[in-house]
């Protein structure tokens, strides 16, 4: 199985949506598939249909959630800084052209939320970022086009 990185905070936003759902989420639907059966004929019963599929889309999920956990490799920011830029580093970037400033930590998959300032180690921006130093220029391929960022700032926090 192959492992799947993230950071800490990454990990422990996991365990916690995997609790509320076994001790939330589990408990009440259970509860609204037994009123709706209450409520008779099952063949013709929306809310029984609705809570079941609800029901499946819960156990998805779980069963989703574990298999992530059980894969997780939790790597510490702090354990691999340095000044160039690996897995878990805050970069502040500016684009040449327009000069704009963004500021992402390089995440796994599971964590990656680009509104959020989460970026996908597996996306082009992070990929072209791995090995470089503060002052570097790295130059990226995007859907919209090349675009050429300056590093900045390497943090890991």
């Amino acid at each position: 199985m192959e492992k799947v990185p993230m950071t800490a905070a990454g990990y422990a936003a996991l365990e916690a949506e995997l609790r509320t759902l076994k001790s939330v989420e589990r408990p009440a639907i259970i509860q609204a598939i037994a009123e709706a059966r209450e409520h008779g004929d099952l063949s013709e019963n929306a809310e029984y249909h609705s809570a079941r599929e609800k029901q499946s889309f819960i156990e998805g999920r779980i069963k989703e959630l574990e298999g992530l956990i059980s894969r997780a490799d939790v790597i510490d920011p702090l354990k691999v800084a340095g000044d160039t830029i690996k897995f878990g580093a805050t970069v502040r970037l500016v684009d040449e052209d327009t000069e704009e400033e963004k500021t992402y930590q390089i995440v796994g998959e599971v964590e990656a939320s680009v509104e959020n300032g989460k970026l996908n180690i597996k996306s082009p921006l992070a990929r072209a970022l791995i090995g470089k130093s503060e002052g570097d220029s790295v130059e990226v391929m995007t859907p919209g086009g090349g675009r050429c960022y300056e590093v900045l700032k390497v943090d890991y926090v």
